[in-house]
């Protein structure tokens, strides 16, 4: 049993021959058809034969009282649209595939697009962390500058007196 988008249900039976779906919304449709028949088109028929079905009479389901075939009316309906969808070279159910084919490549056109827009992001930040890496570097650089000059005018002139008066001081000593 496997879920696919529009909370749609695929059920498989134990014929290897056949294979059923389900679509389901708020009620439940079934179908059984042959493996060679496209699960795109058995899905598309459960769709129509629903909207058609919730048009015409989803305002008397919930009915209390509700008569047993109520609704026989609908299998006029039911068996128009499977003439429809018997044969699936017909042009209505090959352009009901067309469409489906088109969605699928519009949408595979738009991810690849994305993913090729999320690269050329990733390369944008990439350069852009390299760049921040090497101004870095050089901030860290010239921060070590200024702090050494800042070193010598703070000490720098203290330090030339103190080094010529101990200078002065050991002269006198040595020579007089």
């Amino acid at each position: 049993m496997s879920r696919l988008p529009n909370s749609v249900l695929v059920l498989p039976t134990f014929a290897h021959k056949h294979y059923s779906q389900t679509a389901t919304s708020s009620k439940t449709a079934c179908a059984t058809f042959a493996s060679s028949y496209p699960r795109k088109l058995g899905f598309s028929y459960l769709e129509e034969l629903s909207k058609e079905f919730y048009l015409s009479y989803g305002n008397e389901v919930e009915k209390v009282g509700l008569r047993p075939y109520a609704f026989v009316k609908f299998d006029t309906f039911m068996q128009k649209t499977k003439r429809l969808y018997q044969d699936t070279r017909t042009q209505h159910n090959l352009t009901k595939l067309n469409e489906d084919l088109q969605d699928v490549t519009r949408i595979m056109t738009k991810n690849m697009e994305d993913l090729l827009w999320r690269g050329d992001s990733l390369d944008r930040m990439d350069h852009i962390a390299h760049e921040l890496k090497d101004s870095s570097k050089l901030f860290k650089d010239r921060a070590r500058n200024l702090n050494l000059q800042a070193l010598y005018r703070k000490y720098g002139i203290p330090a030339i007196v103190v080094t010529a008066f101990s200078f002065l001081l050991w002269l006198r000593w040595y020579f007089f």
